[in-house]
């Protein structure tokens, strides 16, 4: 008797822990982590983390918008004038839009057929860096660029496990850099850099 498993498919992702960037004396954002857990066959990593600001999910929703033009894509929270990133309530509505927003794109097949949203969430290319990539002017493709990244990140096997007894110890490696991308991930041989400064995104 043979016995066939049907595994159901799932990706989980969460926006958490925003936290204020100071990009020089004048300018600050504000960066989120994006946690993914998940066993679907459309990605090359199943659990990742990465920081993203609000301007890099703009370029992602554009860039996802111009590939696929029939489908409606989901909108982001609205970008108030009024947005105060020392104000938690603004900042936890923003967060959860967000997380709306990833969770909507990820039931579409469509969408998660675009390289620019598997380098979005699973590595902290910059957007340059990321359309350099998929375009395919860059010697690394883009399962190298996510492999790479998650190489450098070795905590993720655990994260599954200090999810679930609270609070993640290892959230405060994530301080370190000034790029504010997080610890070693400036070292990526796939040449993550920052943002240009600008207003708060």
């Amino acid at each position: 008797l043979i016995f066939i498993m049907h595994l159901q498919e799932f990706v989980t992702v969460l926006v958490r822990d925003p936290r204020i960037q100071k990009e020089d004396s004048w300018h600050s954002y504000i960066d989120y982590e994006i946690f993914i857990h998940t066993n679907s066959i459309c990605f090359t990593r199943k659990t990742s983390c990465v920081r993203r600001r609000f301007r890099e999910f703009v370029w992602l929703r554009q860039r996802l918008q111009s590939n696929a033009v029939l489908i409606q894509l989901p909108e982001l929270p609205s970008k108030t004038p009024f947005f105060n990133m020392n104000n938690p309530h603004h900042v936890d509505h923003r967060r959860q839009g967000l997380q709306e927003f990833l969770e909507k794109i990820l039931q579409d097949v469509l969408l998660l057929s675009d390289s620019r949203l598997h380098l979005f969430l699973q590595t902290q290319l910059s957007p340059e860096d990321m359309e350099a990539c998929v375009s395919g002017q860059t010697k690394y493709s883009v399962a190298d660029a996510i492999q790479s990244f998650a190489s450098l990140n070795r905590r993720f096997p655990i994260e599954e496990e200090e999810r679930k007894k609270g609070k993640n110890d290892a959230d405060s490696d994530s301080e370190s850099s000034s790029s504010g991308l997080g610890p070693s991930d400036d070292s990526i041989s796939c040449g993550c850099k920052a943002s240009p400064a600008s207003e708060e995104s």
